[in-house]
């Protein structure tokens, strides 16, 4: 029963999605990322604002404030869609992966094993 009320998340998020692909947003998150040079500090700083702006101009047309706290609401209920549907987890991974760095996780079994021996 989920599944047609996901449709208009879905819709939103396609329309967000597609909106970082589009020329000027596209060049306008190289900048920022060229800015930020790989730190994450300067990624919140640089990159962070970018990306929430061109949330905003999208998300505004469906309902939601245009400010952070609209962008906030608006990953609220993509969040609580992702585990009923696939097609929004993938979307939302798409669109995370665009702005935010991606995340090394240390290498199993380098020799600490995370065992304490005193």
């Amino acid at each position: 029963m989920a599944a047609p009320c996901a449709r208009v998340p879905a819709a939103v998020l396609a329309e967000v999605i597609k909106a970082f692909g589009a020329p000027e947003n596209a060049q306008r998150m190289e900048e920022a990322r060229d800015n930020a040079c790989n730190d994450m500090g300067k990624m919140l700083q640089f990159l962070l604002p970018v990306a929430t702006q061109i949330q905003q101009d999208v998300i505004k047309a469906y309902g939601f404030s245009n400010d952070g706290e609209g962008v906030l609401k608006f990953a609220r209920l993509i969040k609580s869609y992702e585990s009923q549907d696939p097609e929004i987890a993938s979307m939302s991974g798409k669109l995370k992966a665009m702005f935010l760095p991606p995340m090394t996780l240390p290498p199993h079994g380098a020799g600490t094993g995370g065992v304490a021996t005193s």
